[in-house]
């Protein structure tokens, strides 16, 4: 199944959230992005459908193996795309802004390059 561009940005919110906190509920997840309960609800019914996050009796959502890779590249993806953008000018919340849009549609091929600039 091919992840879209929202179920990205969830599975993106719950790697974050789980860093910060080894217990990570649906609550957490709309406080964060600022969504209503149905829809991070609909999601998360979408992403565990999907095999990309397990979701325990108490409600607590932890990512699969295969949830955490895609989650971990679109987390790196988003970072070295805002420190370039930001390397070129522009200022942290609009290079983060923009980030969150470009880590979803750019090709590997350009994102490699870019990762190779800003890692030097």
């Amino acid at each position: 199944m091919a992840l879209k561009e929202s179920g990205e940005m969830y599975l993106e919110t719950i790697y974050v959230l789980n860093k910060k906190s080894d217990s990570v509920r649906s609550i957490d997840v709309c406080e964060y992005m600022g969504y209503s309960k149905p829809s991070v609800s609909r999601a998360v019914g979408l992403l565990k459908s999907a095999g990309l996050i397990n979701v325990s009796k108490e409600g607590y959502l932890t990512l699969t193996k295969s949830g955490e890779e895609t989650a971990k590249k679109l987390f790196e993806r988003h970072t070295i795309i805002s420190k370039f953008l930001v390397s070129l000018g522009v200022d942290e919340e609009t290079a983060t802004e923009d980030a969150c849009r470009i880590e979803h549609v750019i090709s590997d091929k350009s994102f490699e390059a870019i990762k190779k600039k800003v890692n030097l």
